[in-house]
């Protein structure tokens, strides 16, 4: 079978034996890929969860969607979404929604363990019709950690199945969490978002910024209202946070993260970041892996 990802590195499932790796071509026992491109689970059952590490390397998605809804929690490392416009970072501690039939591309780095579950879309509750960075609730987390481990095939009768109908209950509980970077269509504006990424340390002005690729600084800010619904500042704000998030799931220090960013002291970026996210830093990080 095709599959649409690409995997570098050693992975395991959470149903694999303790220590054990499998090949990674193993995973596409969990999937088909349909005529259409889409991709479905082949267990006929409502929610089907799976529980993945990877120890070394990483995944990279091509663009794909699933027949089914998926839930993805990540414990720790470092993954990343592009759908729609919008690029999403899920910290440790959240989940990643996807709903059902929505193109979307993963991009994953090691060390990384995560749980997924995908959910048959009668079985979804009212949830975003985007892709979005969320919140779940302990109990979520714990039934997904539970049901990973379990047979796919479940007794619809059963226990299993009985903690599946909890897991689907918990999921009107969810929030969106503020992890979204809107990304422009324009060409222009996408050449001026891989620029500030490969170089977030730039104090370019709108106007500078407007020069590297063709444009009026007073079109590059309707353009970018028109297409992200922010302006040149505040959208250069949020990717600093998506990449401080970023660079701190790695392991970078707060300090080091300012200095990446470009800011001249560590406060300047601390205060932003609490103002964007309500929370410090090194307190947003602190909590986020104290929780998993």
């Amino acid at each position: 079978m095709a599959t649409p990802s690409t995997f570098r590195g050693e992975v395991r499932t959470a149903r694999d034996a303790p220590g054990e790796t499998v090949p990674r071509e193993a995973l596409a026992r969990h999937f088909v890929l349909e005529a259409g491109g889409r991709v479905k689970t082949l267990v006929a059952r409502r929610a089907h969860a799976v529980g993945l590490t990877i120890a070394s390397g990483g995944l990279e998605s091509e663009p794909h969607a699933h027949r089914e809804a998926q839930i993805m929690f990540l414990v720790r490392g470092e993954l990343t979404c592009e759908s729609a416009g919008a690029r999403w970072i899920v910290p440790p501690n959240s989940a990643l929604w996807i709903p059902p039939s929505v193109t979307h591309r993963i991009r994953a780095r090691a060390p990384l363990e995560g749980y997924t579950v995908f959910l048959k879309p009668r079985a979804v509750p009212d949830l975003p019709k985007d892709c979005s960075t969320v919140s779940v609730t302990p109990l979520f987390r714990e039934l997904l950690f539970r049901l990973a481990t379990r047979p796919a095939d479940y007794d619809r009768k059963g226990p299993d199945a009985k903690l599946v109908s909890v897991l689907l209950h918990e999921l009107i509980t969810v929030s969106v969490e503020n992890h979204c970077l809107p990304m422009p269509k324009d060409s222009r504006l996408r050449r001026l978002v891989d620029a500030m990424t490969a170089d977030p340390a730039s104090g370019a002005t709108a106007k500078e910024s407007a020069k590297q690729v063709g444009m009026g600084d007073r079109t590059l800010n309707r353009l970018l209202v028109e297409e992200t619904g922010l302006t040149f500042g505040r959208w250069r704000r949020q990717l600093h946070i998506i990449l401080a998030i970023q660079k701190m799931s790695r392991g970078a220090t707060v300090q080091r993260v300012a200095l990446e960013l470009g800011y001249e002291s560590a406060s300047g970026f601390v205060t932003m970041f609490r103002k964007t996210l309500g929370v410090a830093p090194a307190r947003y990080m602190a909590g986020r892996l104290r929780a998993t």
